[in-house]
């Protein structure tokens, strides 16, 4: 049974259309949130697809409508509660791991759970990983998880609560030892680790191009690995971020190899977030 087997014949079958197919749950099975984008179309439906949502899916507490794009340098939206209690910090699982959050206050998307276990698939025992806008550190946690003999991982992220839950959730997975949690801005709190850094990982899909200088710095010396994350229209997908890339590379006077180029997610229509891998020599 789906969103639209539900409400049917409970809105006219001219709106079923607009009903959305999917929307994002993020929580476990003790509590969730169910995160929604609904059509100007059936926009005065809101209230019944709501609670259609907690019908589907028993454990969501609070059902969100977004209201707005992702803005600021925090990457929060406006939200709307349409159904249950309104209560939003939840624990998230995922492989194994917990993380604890409040999809209003930071930033986390369960879509990109697979690009997450993709790249901390690659992380080789001994590394050293520099973590650009580490949010509540799933990235940086799930790395634990596939590859517990990584070395250190440098963890920044520049909105406090995000932060917050960035400690609660590095002690919460028992990885205190392995990931560094540092609160600032990746500009300025980068350059402590300037030289030390096997691997680069930038989940930001709009800037993250602005933060190349400290990606290529935090590189050590004989080179290393930066995952690079950047949006596109559907009709040239690659070409603007690999020119990004080699410009940096040549500014630095280093040799780039792209060794993998992926579609993330849907960004917006006929927009995607996309991923380079690329090796820096």
């Amino acid at each position: 049974m789906n969103l639209r087997d539900i409400l049917k014949g409970v809105i006219p079958d001219e709106e079923l259309k607009y009903v959305p197919r999917s929307f994002d749950i993020i929580g476990s099975r003790s509590g969730a949130v169910a995160i929604v984008e609904i059509p100007k179309e059936i926009e005065h439906r809101k209230k019944l697809i709501g609670e259609a949502i907690m019908k589907l899916h028993k454990n969501v507490k609070t059902v969100l409508r977004k209201v707005s794009g992702r803005k600021d340098i925090y990457r929060l939206r406006e939200y709307e509660v349409i159904a249950g209690t309104g209560e939003t910090e939840v624990i998230h699982k995922e492989y194994g791991c917990l993380f604890k959050l409040d999809p209003t206050k930071v930033y986390f998307s369960p879509r990109d759970s697979t690009e997450r276990v993709r790249i901390a698939k690659q992380v080789k025992p001994g590394e050293f990983i520099m973590l650009m806008f580490a949010g509540v550190c799933p990235y940086g946690i799930i790395i634990t998880k596939f590859q517990p003999l990584v070395k250190k991982i440098v963890a920044i992220e520049i909105n406090p609560i995000a932060y917050k839950y960035m400690v609660e959730n590095i002690k919460l997975n028992k990885v205190e030892d392995k990931i560094i949690p540092v609160l600032g801005d990746v500009k300025d709190k980068a350059k402590d680790w300037y030289g030390m850094c096997d691997r680069v990982i930038m989940p930001l899909p709009k800037g993250a191009y602005k933060f190349l200088d400290e990606a290529f710095n935090c590189l050590k010396p004989e080179g290393g690995i930066i995952h690079f994350y950047h949006w596109a229209h559907e009709s040239d997908l690659y070409s603007e971020a690999i020119k990004l890339i080699e410009e940096y590379a040549k500014k630095y006077n280093r040799t780039v190899k792209i060794l993998d180029k992926r579609i993330v997610s849907p960004y917006a229509p006929r927009v995607y977030k996309i991923a380079i891998d690329f090796l820096v020599k």
